[in-house]
């Protein structure tokens, strides 16, 4: 068997029974049980949800996604072996720790198998929540030309490119397009300010103004635990995005729960603490990966121009990666695999005590 078959790359035509149609993201496939199927695993499995609550069979795949785009590689590589089962094992050990140290639920019931999920329907909160320590990334090049307020939060003069901040920095960004909010603008992922947030807060799917709070807090102490936790591995959690959302338990009550995936290093930035110590960064998340694209293509600027999305599209669907780098040091595909390996296996396999 070759590489490539190793892959999981399509994940939409499993014979998962469904009336609905499948949605395919990024990486994540969902199938929505039937209502029928649905009431028969919340009565034999004892899940805590309303009796009627919708369920969906969750399934990762290989696929690997950056700046908005799925890429492949030559020999028909489409994708990176056994990084779903690592994305979700990371995710996994997380939204354990939140429950067990009395955080929050998530979205998941079961893990019936490393790839997939059982999850109940939850009413998203409409926020991508990023958390960030450390200024590097997409906030240190608008910090270089000269910006000094991020989401309504002004920061100093005189920071260094990958320096520590003063305190975590909260830049919450839409998540799709909301129309009718004032000061909003009516595109998807765009920065908003906490008082945008408290202004109109049912706009962005909260049911109260309290709720906000604890959204907030929700994202700061789940922030503290992987930090702890990578911290006794020497590793420094940068920045991560976490997603939040509604659902209803058997007794009929609302909660604010973690949503999609969190800490894995496709939605982090991880960063090697010995390297760092010694004044170097060595990546060891996603933006490893992101920054051998920005190297390999002449123009990166089609990267990061949001303006220049459908020539990324093209890019992305047109250009094979190269087993190696030009300089030949670096497999591109196969350096995310191991470090997506070595992460899980810091994290999940780590002794507890």
């Amino acid at each position: 068997m070759s590489l490539a078959d190793k892959v999981l790359a399509v994940n939409d035509d499993l014979p998962i029974r469904t009336d609905a149609p499948v949605h395919s993201g990024k990486v994540r496939s969902v199938y929505w049980l039937t209502a029928t199927d649905s009431a028969r695993l919340v009565a034999e499995r004892g899940y805590d949800v309303a009796v009627d609550a919708p369920l969906a069979i969750m399934v990762i795949s290989d696929r690997i996604s950056a700046f908005d785009c799925i890429w492949h590689g030559e020999g028909g590589m489409r994708g990176v072996p056994g990084k779903g089962a690592a994305l979700n094992a990371i995710s996994n050990h997380w939204f354990r720790l939140f429950r067990e140290q009395g955080l929050a639920d998530s979205h998941i019931l079961e893990i019936p198998h490393p790839l997939v999920w059982i999850v109940q329907k939850a009413r998203p909160v409409l926020i991508e929540a990023i958390a960030r320590r450390y200024i590097t990334g997409s906030m240190w090049r608008s910090y270089e030309k000269g910006e000094r307020e991020f989401c309504g939060i002004e920061i100093p003069d005189g920071l260094q490119r990958d320096q520590k901040l003063p305190e975590l920095l909260i830049t919450p960004s839409s998540k799709g397009i909301l129309e009718g909010i004032p000061g909003v603008p009516a595109v998807d992922d765009v920065n908003i300010t906490r008082s945008d947030i408290d202004n109109n807060y049912a706009a962005f799917n909260f049911l109260s103004p309290d709720d906000v709070d604890r959204y907030e807090t929700l994202l700061r102490e789940g922030f503290e635990v992987i930090s702890a936790e990578l911290a006794r591995l020497d590793q420094v959690f940068v920045d991560t995005k976490f997603e939040f959302g509604y659902v209803t338990d058997k007794a009929g009550n609302d909660k604010l729960i973690y949503m999609d995936e969190v800490g894995t290093p496709d939605s982090s930035r991880i960063w090697d603490g010995p390297a760092l110590r010694e004044g170097a960064v060595v990546e060891n998340s996603k933006e490893s990966f992101r920054q051998l694209l920005l190297s390999h293509f002449p123009d990166p600027d089609i990267l990061l121009n949001k303006d220049r999305m459908p020539e990324r599209q093209a890019l992305a669907r047109d250009n094979a990666l190269p087993d190696r780098s030009a300089d030949g040091r670096v497999c591109y595909l196969c350096e995310s695999c191991r470090k997506d390996h070595r992460c899980r296996a810091r994290i999940v396999r780590q002794p507890q005590g």
